[in-house]
């Protein structure tokens, strides 16, 4: 059996996970990152400051940012143990989405700015593939009733 339900009656069931995935994929190309050192485009849509400091060294008017969300950022404590060391990616990660589970306000309030345009999260880490942005676009682009991944 195909799954499906039979012919004229619509498409083929779809796991939850293929949902799940589809829904992260979509969010993920209305949310882009962006290093804050890179020039703004105006295709960078809404541009969100998504760290804790203000990147050294760049003007505020060059960086052009739309809003700054200190309050959905790693903590402090987190950001310090972390030290961008590569081991400690993987637990950065869970930690980090723990965080941001806890706080439901801080990510309506993210979620409500972002909904219906295109959303660069602007960060000043040099690695594009270890930073706390990457982790927030994948926890926001989860689905509401999911949680964190």
């Amino acid at each position: 059996m195909d799954g499906s339900l039979g012919e004229g009656f619509g498409p083929p069931f779809v796991r939850n996970s293929e949902i799940i995935a589809r829904q992260s994929l979509a969010a993920s190309r209305r949310c882009g990152l962006k290093r804050a050192y890179e020039p703004p485009a105006a295709s960078d849509g809404l541009r969100i400051l998504v760290e804790r400091l203000w990147p050294r060294g760049l003007a505020r008017e060059r960086a052009r940012i739309d809003h700054w969300c200190k309050e959905i950022l790693p903590s402090p404590a987190l950001r310090r143990w972390f030290g961008h060391e590569p081991p400690r990616w993987p637990e950065f990660q869970e930690r980090y989405r723990a965080e941001l589970a806890a706080n439901a306000a801080g990510i309506a309030r993210v979620r409500a700015l972002c909904a219906g345009r295109r959303v660069t999260f602007v960060y000043a880490a040099r690695d594009p593939a270890m930073n706390s942005a990457l982790v927030l676009r994948d926890y926001l682009g989860a689905p509401l009733s999911k949680g964190p991944r």
